[in-house]
């Protein structure tokens, strides 16, 4: 099944890096949050990637290019023309085509230009900016169990922030720490699709969040797949700073490989 990866976005809200390169390579200890997001995916055996590139996508083209070099260990001898033997190669499994997508184009219209590359089957879907926990074959299994067009991964992001509970006048009644349960259920990324789903998106001004899945939801085609595990987008630097702390202390609970 392949897996396509939406990586053509401006990343506006962490500009201070976005500037530079595409939000889905600001990196993470080391390494891009794309390479983050599909170690998930390849630990469970989806090693076949459709990235939906736009902005700076050359970036995203030259880090894949330079990939397996960068992987492996290599002897460069100058004395037969410049050859070059590779003696070990750890890098993954990936077939990874990168898609120029359009610099304005929006999630729909990324994922209506990819359809070619897909064909005629069920594929999954996810952003290039969110990493979680997730049971990837128990998400397919429910998207096939279910026979619709789509399913989306619903996740509970929680509050950042302390809850007021007040009355009808005002009065505060208590206040009291955030809990895991007050936020509200959001789509979390990870998405299963049948190929009719290209038959919902319109062209490039199509967001996927809007009609495509309104669509969906108001013929009873989309499902929502309950993960209550671990989930954290990087949207912010406060958001990078938090998966780095994770990782540097050996508690990053979506690296599961």
């Amino acid at each position: 099944m392949k897996v396509v990866i939406l990586a053509g976005g401006f990343g506006t809200r962490i500009s201070e890096e976005s500037h530079l390169r595409p939000k889905p390579m600001i990196e993470i200890c080391g390494q891009p949050i794309l390479w983050h997001i599909m170690k998930i995916y390849s630990h469970y055996g989806y090693n076949d990637f459709i990235i939906c590139a736009g902005y700076r996508q050359q970036i995203i083209k030259e880090y894949f290019a330079d990939y397996y070099l960068h992987r492996s260990d290599v002897t460069f001898d100058f004395r037969d023309g410049g050859r070059v033997t590779v003696h070990s190669n750890v890098s993954e499994p990936w077939r990874v085509t990168v898609v120029d997508t359009g610099l304005e184009t929006l999630t729909g219209g990324r994922i209506k230009r990819i359809r070619d590359y897909v064909g005629g089957e069920t594929f999954m879907l996810t952003y290039g900016d969110g990493v979680a926990d997730i049971d990837l074959p128990r998400l397919e299994a429910f998207h096939r169990s279910h026979g619709r067009t789509a399913t989306i991964t619903a996740i509970n992001p929680g509050q950042r922030f302390g809850v007021l509970e007040t009355d009808a006048d005002g009065v505060v009644s208590a206040f009291r720490e955030k809990r895991d349960d007050d936020g509200t259920i959001i789509n979390g990324g990870f998405m299963v699709f049948e190929p009719r789903i290209f038959d919902y998106i319109e062209g490039d001004a199509t967001a996927l969040e809007n009609e495509p899945l309104e669509r969906l939801a108001r013929e009873r085609q989309l499902m929502a797949y309950r993960h209550d595990g671990f989930w954290q987008c990087m949207d912010t630097q406060r958001d990078k700073h938090k998966l780095e702390e994770l990782w540097n202390g050996g508690n990053a609970p979506w690296k599961i490989w």
